[in-house]
């Protein structure tokens, strides 16, 4: 497969607003307007889609989604497309996207995380068209901590040139801030201190392969089924994967670990990336044990406690990038290029 990449974002380009998932209630459209003019404030016109519902779980019906987004990803007008969130059952969609059409189409950026992993992931691994894990808009206003990057920074940057980005050494404690209170709110509580944490063992990690991966809860039911078929990405060569869970205890994460492994979804991993997570434990397995007990197998390093998952701040991470990932007693972080160095 031929991994493609969206052209850098220019002022004046248009950025997609849908809801292929969850919507956004009437409460929270505060949060929604402040992200939209984060984005106009970068130079770029918005475009908000009718897929925006949120009384329910669901933003529209399955067909209405499907049809919203495949637009938006083959209008050549439109740079990028941004969610306002994830969400529960975007699996839905998979059906019903016009996957042909995407990949025939102009690369467009698509970001996200959380229920977006169902939508992105599959993205790159059917039509070679790099996508952002990253915060999604309800996140944008948040400033990134230093050493990190917005989705905003990369959907911009220039192809072919390298960016760093290291982990600040703070994270939220659990919660999350009160849009409805305060729909402005800018700084992220960094409350609590940490770093990466390596779990298979001692020893320094310099690593580098295709970038991909995505939400285990939502990742999880599609292995094994073409949408994630990790050996279309980039052929033989190694890969980079990431996984990172949002809520379920260490029980069904190292189950769906298990079937992810068996399925070949981890067979070209280098290394593993496991973002850091406040999903709980149960009483005889952490998360980490259960990604010791699924993984550990592979015999590849698996360093764990990154910022890609649902736990403040957001390290972005593009599926289909090359990435290299340095983990040692005096530094940690990941260098990312669009395309071969």
């Amino acid at each position: 497969m031929t991994l493609r990449y969206p052209r850098p974002l220019r002022p004046g380009d248009r950025v997609g607003v849908t809801s292929p998932s969850a919507g956004v209630a009437r409460e929270l459209r505060g949060r929604l307007d402040v992200a939209i003019k984060e984005i106009e404030a970068r130079g770029y016109e918005v475009v908000v889609g009718r897929c925006m519902d949120g009384s329910t779980h669901l933003s529209a019906p399955a067909a209405e989604r499907a049809a919203e987004l495949t637009g938006m990803l083959t209008d050549p007008v439109i740079r990028a497309v941004v969610p306002p969130w994830g969400g529960e059952l975007a699996i839905d969609l998979l059906p019903l996207l016009d996957f042909e059409a995407i990949g025939r189409a102009e690369p467009t950026w698509v970001v996200g995380y959380s229920d977006m992993s169902t939508i992105i992931t599959p993205l790159t691994l059917l039509t070679g068209v790099a996508t952002v894990h990253g915060n999604n808009l309800m996140d944008t206003p948040y400033r990134a901590p230093e050493g990190l990057s917005s989705w905003l920074d990369i959907v911009a940057a220039p192809q072919g040139e390298p960016f760093a980005q290291t982990p600040p050494g703070r994270y939220r404690s659990g919660g999350y801030d009160d849009w409805t209170a305060d729909p402005g709110i800018r700084q992220f509580t960094l409350d609590a201190e940490g770093g990466w944490t390596r779990l298979d063992g001692d020893g320094d990690v310099d690593v580098e392969g295709w970038l991909i991966g995505g939400c285990i809860e939502t990742l999880g039911p599609l292995a094994g089924t073409r949408y994630l078929d990790t050996s279309r990405l980039a052929g033989d060569e190694p890969q980079l994967v990431y996984v990172e869970a949002c809520e379920d205890n260490a029980f069904t994460i190292c189950r769906h670990l298990h079937g992810m492994r068996l399925a070949g979804f981890f067979d070209r991993a280098a290394a593993v990336l496991v973002g850091r997570t406040h999903a709980p434990d149960s009483p005889a397995l952490t998360q980490h044990e259960a990604v010791l007990d699924a993984l550990g197998p592979l015999g590849v390093p698996i360093v764990a406690d990154v910022e890609c998952g649902h736990v403040a701040p957001f390290l972005p991470l593009v599926n289909g990038a090359r990435g290299r990932v340095v983990h040692t007693a005096a530094r940690s972080g990941i260098v990312q290029t669009l395309g071969r160095p």
